[in-house]
């Protein structure tokens, strides 16, 4: 697990084996409690363009806190981590990323 980038943190912004470093994150909606996972090449942009409310599908549950980034090669496979960790959303293997 890497630690959370937060807006106004210095986002790392890395070649890996010629790929940009793509991240998977955990959002916390601090009004409702709800969870969102998503992926991105630039983490702090990403939870402004949250909180701003200009991502049609959290704009209802702002503000967010990130609570969870993982580093990945490509965008394939932060893609695939995504899908991952939304298929057992809620369950035990969820609950033990935010450990």
């Amino acid at each position: 697990m890497v630690a959370p980038q937060f807006a106004g943190s210095r986002q790392r912004r890395e070649m890996r084996n010629g790929f940009m470093i793509y991240f998977v994150y955990i959002l916390k909606s601090i009004k409702t409690q709800r969870y969102y996972v998503g992926h991105t090449k630039d983490v702090n942009l990403r939870l402004i363009q949250h909180n701003a409310g200009k991502v049609r599908s959290t704009k209802s549950f702002v503000p967010w806190e990130l609570i969870y980034t993982e580093e990945l090669e490509n965008k394939s496979e932060a893609y695939k981590r995504e899908m991952q960790i939304k298929s057992y959303k809620g369950g035990v293997a969820f609950k033990k990323l935010l450990l």
